[in-house]
């Protein structure tokens, strides 16, 4: 973890590791379908990735893991193991096998080649890359593949709206934008494009994506991803000091503007070409266009690459989708197999040598791949055929529980880990009872809804987070408040380390910092840090 990089380099990765094929294909596919409103989950980091920055960042720099922190605020093991293994199931459901299908959707519409076989070739590569290179590969890499992306992007956008006549054409071409064939006794409501379609901030009861749930919601998510999530704080970790951090940080949050432009403008432009393909309706012509009867939005952006761009600049694409996808899988690997191999494999065999911990660590990556494949029929059903919503939506029920723990942990000093560790209990317990209510009743589409009970699944997944962050809290406090404290050593002022104004040193309370000290480090006994 000790890698000197500078802010831009912490910045690009920070960018390269989130944005993966999953946003190209799910981002624009979800556009496709209903509009801008989708670019307002990528609008929404601008704000989350500052706070990662600022705030957590400097509590983090201690540790190796993110439950390595909780063990150190809470003491105890089973807070730790059980965040460690949620994390590797969220892994699987939402990043390795989502990257897995958009990366080989691409690939089957620019090669023609079978989807499962794409997945394996790219993932034969991936894995080779990563167990040999490291972080220090995937974090340097991270950078040109940014700047790959961001160029052939830029460039497909300009082809998009050249051939539409402009943004004034693209807005009334779009609104037409229906196929032809809507077969019998469909709901014109399910093939024509939404009324609010150029919205962001759209109705709270009637909107695909409400604003509160756009605005509080997804915050519940975003800070669990930016916030919490190994793959986002160890490019952190990684910095040569905290300031780095921050314009890293900072970097990080322009180019998240970008996806707006690049996606999802682009994933609606490809509806207007290619109306028949991209906005089908019709269960039997959807099979044949993508083979999801669903839906085929997800096709929207590699139909535009393959059908729009001359032949060198398709190839150049085609190096944006592979780079983007090893630059996810990459950084989901390496966070997967530290996680497993220090926070799990370790419990098992407290003996184990470093080589013993490496092979578990690469086995153990196999065994991801293994079942991130069987997932993938799912996530290509799911939530009407688009993926991005699939994602954001099993976040919802999963991660509110943990953004509510360390939010708490650091901000409330009477939260206790019986307190947390039933919190978090009871939040999976309900956010469980969601998930698999949907995948047993099917999340269903505009032509065929879902027959799950309206009390369960009537909610919209970003309201849900939002109900389930405050009951977590609430949980969390109240059990906190009815049993013992925690022990002085963990929270209180005489064993804390604070971080100095200058971001540049460690000091005791009882020390003078050059300028004021700006917050706390949590500590149980360590030694006093080496000034940076």
């Amino acid at each position: 973890m000790n890698i000197p990089l500078s802010p831009f380099q912490i910045g690009a990765s920070l960018f390269a590791s989130n944005i993966g094929s999953g946003h190209f294909v799910g981002i624009a596919g979800t556009a496709a379908a209903a509009g801008i409103a989708i670019g307002g989950f990528e609008w929404n980091a601008l704000v989350v990735v500052i706070i990662l920055g600022w705030l957590f960042v400097p509590i983090y720099i201690k540790v190796v893991t993110m439950p390595e922190y909780l063990k150190k605020r809470f003491g105890g093991q089973r807070i730790r193991i059980y965040l460690s293994v949620l994390s590797l199931f969220l892994y699987v459901f939402t990043k390795i096998s989502a990257d897995m299908f958009s990366g080989a959707i691409f690939i089957n519409q620019a090669l023609g080649l079978n989807i499962y076989l794409a997945v394996v070739l790219l993932l034969s590569i991936t894995a080779l890359y990563t167990v040999t290179g490291g972080l220090a590969a995937v974090i340097y890499t991270d950078t040109l593949q940014t700047i790959i992306m961001v160029v052939g992007s830029f460039i497909l956008m300009g082809y998009a709206f050249n051939k539409v006549g402009g943004y004034e054409n693209f807005q009334e071409r779009y609104m037409m934008a229906m196929p032809t064939l809507t077969g019998v006794n469909i709901s014109k409501r399910c093939y024509t494009p939404r009324p609010d379609s150029f919205h962001i901030f759209r109705d709270a009861v009637t909107g695909d994506l409400p604003w509160p749930g756009l605005v509080f919601g997804l915050t519940v998510q975003a800070t669990w991803y930016w916030c919490t999530d190994q793959v986002i704080v160890q490019r952190c970790l990684s910095a040569k000091s905290l300031s780095h951090v921050k314009a890293g940080c900072i970097l990080c949050g322009y180019l998240k503007l970008l996806p707006m432009f690049v996606m999802v403008f682009p994933g609606m432009i490809s509806r207007i070409l290619y109306p028949d393909e991209v906005a089908c309706v019709d269960p039997d012509e959807c099979q044949t266009y993508c083979g999801a009867s669903v839906g085929c939005t997800n096709i929207a952006y590699p139909k535009l690459v393959v059908d729009l761009m001359p032949n060198g600049l398709r190839g150049l694409m085609l190096s944006v989708m592979m780079a983007s996808l090893m630059s996810s899988l990459t950084s989901i690997f390496n966070s997967a197999s530290t996680l497993f191999t220090m926070d799990i494999y370790t419990k098992i065999r407290s003996s184990a040598s470093e080589k013993e911990l490496m092979i578990a660590g690469r086995v153990f990556i196999l065994a991801l791949i293994g079942v991130s494949i069987a997932w993938i029929p799912v996530v290509q059903s799911a939530q009407s055929g688009q993926l991005f919503d699939y994602i954001q939506s099993i976040t919802s029920y999963l991660t509110p529980p943990i953004a509510a723990t360390f939010m708490l942990a650091i901000f409330c000093k009477r939260v206790n880990e019986p307190g947390v560790f039933y919190g978090l209990m009871i939040g999976l317990a309900i956010g469980l009872s969601r998930m698999i209510a949907e995948f047993a009743y099917g999340t269903g589409s505009c032509v065929a809804p879902t027959n799950c009970p309206e009390i369960i699944c009537g909610v919209h997944y970003l309201y849900f987070s939002i109900i389930l962050f405050c009951i977590s809290c609430l949980v969390i406090l109240t059990i906190s408040l009815m049993t013992k404290p925690i022990e002085d050593k963990h929270v209180s002022y005489n064993s804390l380390e604070f971080l100095c104004g200058d971001g540049r040193t460690f000091q005791k309370v009882n020390h003078l910092c050059s300028t004021p000290p700006i917050r706390p480090l949590w500590s149980s006994g360590q030694k006093e840090a080496t000034p940076q």
